[in-house]
């Protein structure tokens, strides 16, 4: 077994304890510091899982720390990642990489002047779901894919979170905060975008927190929060997409791949597990078996597999240029609905290396 990697938290809010309770199935994985600018956030975090807490400060100047676990709100993404690499520490954090292509190209340059890594979620490709969907069209199960739709159409999240006002600040809105989920597993099976198309809008330009502690209290929308476009794949793919925060209730699926031999049924990319459903004659879909495991809420998996590349001198799969590239395709749709015109991707990524069969929990290759 490789040493564990010792990890530092900066972030200790909403989504937090996902990760961290998730981590206790990698043993690479050493928690040992956690900070947040509220303390009381920190303080919890440290009774609750046996982490000392201390400032950022503090954590980013300890050596002990090998790498930060950046769970930070969207806006501190980028300058806690540059930070972290200032330190001489490599860096993993929650979606999105950065609120646009300019602070996200700025991260990867200066991890790769330094020698550091750099990951990003979501990971939740890597779960059994998704990976089956990856090992089906590799395995040629529908042909050449030729088409895709995706939808993710809700009516926002300030119902349940209890700090929703950032989803409708920059680096929020459903492409900026569920489309790294829907991208980067389309990403994941079908490989780099080369164009965008889009239309964004706006329904409201205010919201009402109804969940609590916040309950009655008026957000301005900054953003937009309904996107529908299309996406074209360097494998020639076409993707049709919609992502809103104004639609009250749909049936649509999350996402359909279409082939030549066959169309695939694709679970939530917000989750890691799911039903796989492939048709290849007409309104005939037959259930495949999950060929993975990390079906459940593995929130830290792409943590894990970073430090395990780490350890044995592998790429890691949910890398910071994955993530860049899927910044970068999300940016283009404001900027083609305003420019008016198709938006050339200019990043490239390779498809992350697929998990091998077999693996043991716990276990990453």
């Amino acid at each position: 077994m490789e040493d564990p990697v010792r990890i530092g938290l900066i972030g200790c809010g909403t989504i937090s304890p996902a990760y961290l309770n998730a981590a206790k199935t990698f043993p690479i994985l050493d928690f040992v510091a956690c900070a947040d600018i509220n303390s009381d956030a920190s303080s919890a975090c440290s009774q609750k899982f046996g982490i000392p807490a201390m400032s950022v400060d503090q954590l980013l100047a300890n050596q002990e720390v090998e790498t930060v676990l950046n769970l930070t709100i969207p806006a501190a993404h980028a300058e806690v990642n540059s930070s972290a690499i200032d330190a001489g520490k490599h860096v993993y954090c929650e979606k999105p990489f950065a609120l646009d292509v300019a602070e996200g190209a700025l991260v990867v340059e200066e991890a790769r002047k330094k020698g550091l890594r750099v990951g990003c979620a979501p990971d939740t490709f890597l779960g059994g779901g998704h990976q089956t969907v990856r090992k089906l069209i590799d395995d040629g199960a529908i042909g050449n894919p030729v088409a895709a739709t995706a939808f993710m159409m809700s009516h926002g999240v300030e119902t349940w979170h209890p700090s929703p006002e950032f989803y409708y600040k920059r680096g929020g809105g459903p492409v900026f905060d569920m489309g790294p989920y829907y991208i980067t597993a389309l990403v994941n099976s079908l490989g780099s975008v080369s164009r965008v198309t889009a239309f964004t809008g706006k329904a409201f330009d205010e919201r009402t927190i109804t969940s609590q502690p916040r309950a009655g209290k008026t957000i301005q929308v900054e953003v937009s929060t309904h996107a529908t476009g299309a996406l074209e794949f360097e494998n020639g793919a076409l993707l049709t997409i919609c992502m809103s925060f104004d639609v009250w209730s749909h049936i649509h699926p999350n996402i359909e791949i279409h082939g030549t031999d066959a169309s695939m049924l694709v679970p939530d990319p917000n989750g890691f597990g799911g039903k796989v459903l492939v048709s290849a004659e007409r309104g005939q879909w037959n259930e495949e078996t999950l060929t993975h495991g990390y079906t459940q809420n593995m929130r830290s998996i792409g943590l894990a597999d970073m430090c395990k590349g780490l350890r044995t001198c592998r790429l890691h799969r949910a890398s910071g240029e994955l993530a860049f590239h899927v910044l970068e395709v999300m940016a283009a749709f404001d900027k083609s609905c305003t420019e008016k015109s198709h938006v050339e991707i200019e990043s490239r990524v390779k498809r992350p290396a697929a998990l091998s069969l077999g693996l043991a929990h716990g276990e990453l290759d």
